[in-house]
């Protein structure tokens, strides 16, 4: 009686357990399942930048996005002004004011003009040997000749043409010259400081110059002597 009574007893419990254990069951995997099955909200993420700088969903879809001007580089475009002002540069480029630099500056192959040509011939035939400064005064007498209102002809080339004064002239053409010469090419340098008064010379406004292995027995004042030549006015 007290076997069956006991047996009786945990007959009961056994079947109170399988019954409340199934509900403790399903109360603790409802959560569970609540939360799995839950819709989060969706939060903003910024843009960033891949490796070849374009603006992409941080999810990878890329994004074409034309960037605002500002964020590009200030120094991506020249400006049209650039161009125009450099040529506004080398226009107001002058020589340097020291006579060797000015020649170096200067010097080309083309006189640029007929007159010019005149001029830097007289300079080349008279004085190519000379030192800068000889070659400046000799240009210079001849500027003088062509200013000189009317005592000499009125040009640079009616200078050299006047009969009786240069002695490498004949006729009426120029002697040939090879423009590639350096030396030509610095009386050209010479006849554009002349011609544009770049620089001023020792013989003033001398009219007048010979060789000083000759004594022409002139009654002229001398003014310099500069080089091979003496000058006169």
């Amino acid at each position: 009686m007290f076997i069956s009574l006991r047996s009786s007893v945990l007959v009961c419990l056994a079947l109170c357990a399988g019954s409340v254990t199934p509900a403790l069951a399903g109360e603790s995997s409802s959560p569970a399942a609540a939360v799995t099955q839950a819709v989060l909200p969706q939060v903003a993420t910024p843009d960033v930048l891949d490796l070849d700088g374009k603006p992409q969903l941080s999810g990878g879809d890329s994004q074409a996005v034309t960037p605002a001007s500002p964020a590009a580089p200030a120094t991506t475009e020249v400006p049209a002004t650039s161009t125009n002002f450099s040529r506004a540069v080398e226009r107001a480029v002058s020589p340097s004011g020291d006579l060797q630099s000015e020649v170096a500056e200067l010097r080309a192959a083309d006189a640029g003009s007929h007159e010019l040509e005149c001029l830097a011939t007289g300079v080349y035939f008279e004085s190519k040997s000379e030192p800068l400064a000889g070659q400046l005064a000799v240009g210079r007498v001849m500027a003088n000749r062509a200013a000189s209102g009317g005592r000499f002809p009125p040009s640079y080339c009616g200078v050299l043409f006047q009969r009786g004064q240069f002695s490498f002239i004949h006729g009426r053409s120029l002697p040939v010259v090879s423009h590639a010469s350096r030396q030509w090419q610095t009386a050209v340098a010479i006849a554009k400081i002349v011609d544009q008064r770049l620089q001023e010379s020792a013989v003033g406004n001398a009219l007048f110059f010979h060789a000083r292995y000759v004594s022409p027995g002139w009654h002229l004042k001398r003014v310099a002597a500069i080089g091979n030549h003496i000058f006169y006015r």
